[in-house]
């Protein structure tokens, strides 16, 4: 049984930062998209950042560039996202997941190509 366990949120003033970290257990393959998403209220479910851990490629939004660093422990088969200089905008649940597909920064984010999600962790930025 494939789980993802998110942790790490919380409330932050802007500028600062957090360290997100997703526990992954059961996965049979070696070869995966890990993503975080991020969703706030009303508004769509957003791809924030992704490695594929088979080669450690590594994509991320716009939004987001130069401010979040996405990687991966593979000996504690733990994603991480470091958010840095963090804004009111970035505030939302933030989700990790996986999927069994390549990926990279040619890669755009697709939320139905990943198969399995964490529960969430909320991160709020205020001003």
């Amino acid at each position: 049984q494939v789980q993802l366990v998110e942790s790490g949120g919380g409330s932050v003033q802007a500028g600062g930062s957090l360290r997100l970290s997703c526990a992954a257990s059961g996965l049979t393959y070696s070869r995966y998209c890990m993503g975080w998403f991020r969703q706030a209220p009303g508004k769509e479910r957003e791809g924030v950042a992704a490695i594929y851990t088979g080669g450690g490629s590594t994509y991320y939004a716009n939004s987001v560039k130069g401010r979040f660093t996405i990687s991966q422990d593979n000996a504690k088969n733990t994603l991480y996202l470091q958010m840095n200089s963090l804004k009111p905008e970035d505030t939302a649940m933030y989700y990790c997941a996986a999927g069994p597909r390549l990926c990279g920064s040619w890669y755009v984010l697709d939320p139905s190509d990943f198969g399995y999600w964490g529960q969430g962790t909320q991160v709020t930025v205020s001003s």
